[in-house]
């Protein structure tokens, strides 16, 4: 469930926070900055989850006083900004990917899940209207170079990268929620299935439900759980590719003789 919005902040404070183009020296933070703010900032909503977050449990964690942080973050939206582009700089970006621009797209595909995974609270933020920081917009640099030189229009290029890094969103919510339950309740999914698959074979009537108790067996024996949310992220990237390939083999269709995608 979202819970915050990005870009919520001062548009000129944001930028300039952003990209750093200013950054207040406190006498009373001592050594104190915008990279110490925004660290522990991220280290309370991955322990504490994204509603923990305020400036004062910020300023907490640093041991200095509220108003202090102020004197370098002008208020929480500039911060959720500055904490998103930081993680966004987190994604590995090898330089050479074998497989291609479906390798390229897969790899990309991959780094934003396991994002997410260390980042659970990325789920939390609503970003339509992402932080325009450099992190970010090195990251979009880096997935649009994915699909470069395939025989896609700009518009395309861009609808690319949106599909691929959307689906992730999705498809990353799963598993994320079954990290959480687990650390929640103390029970694996694995556990939590044989609690409860004697008691549902019981009541589960296959000749009300064949395609439910057929599949469903079979599913729950392989996954030993309701799902397996990482073998369901990699077949639907599979598919997800799959579609893009269309989109490429007809765009290669098109192109003028001798013009070919990497």
């Amino acid at each position: 469930m979202t819970t915050e919005y990005s870009g919520t902040g001062d548009p000129a404070r944001s930028l300039a926070l952003l990209w750093r183009t200013r950054e207040k020296v406190s006498r009373k933070g001592g050594d104190l900055s915008v990279e110490r703010i925004v660290r522990a900032a991220i280290e309370v909503a991955d322990a504490e989850g994204l509603p923990a977050l305020s400036m004062r449990r910020v300023a907490e964690r640093l041991g200095v006083g509220t108003m202090t942080l102020y004197t370098h973050v002008p208020g929480k939206g500039e911060l959720l900004d500055v904490m998103l582009d930081t993680v966004y700089g987190e994604t590995a970006r090898p330089e050479q990917v074998p497989g291609g621009w479906r390798g390229r797209l897969a790899q990309i595909a991959r780094e934003n899940f396991a994002l997410y995974l260390r980042h659970p609270w990325l789920l939390q933020v609503a970003t339509t209207r992402p932080p325009l920081g450099p992190n970010l917009i090195a990251k979009y640099e880096y997935e649009l170079r994915a699909v470069d030189g395939v025989g896609l229009t700009d518009l395309e290029m861009d609808a690319v990268i949106t599909l691929v890094t959307g689906y992730v969103h999705g498809a990353a919510r799963p598993a994320v929620e079954a990290a959480q339950a687990t650390r929640h309740t103390g029970m694996t999914e694995q556990q939590w299935w044989h609690a409860h698959a004697p008691y549902l074979e019981k009541v589960l009537d296959p000749n009300r439900f064949p395609l439910a108790a057929r599949v469903g067996t079979t599913a729950g024996q392989e996954y030993q759980g309701a799902g397996d949310p990482a073998r369901a992220f990699e077949f639907g990237l599979a598919r997800l590719l799959d579609g893009v390939e269309v989109l490429v083999r007809d765009r290669a269709g098109a192109a003028p003789a001798g013009v070919t995608g990497g």
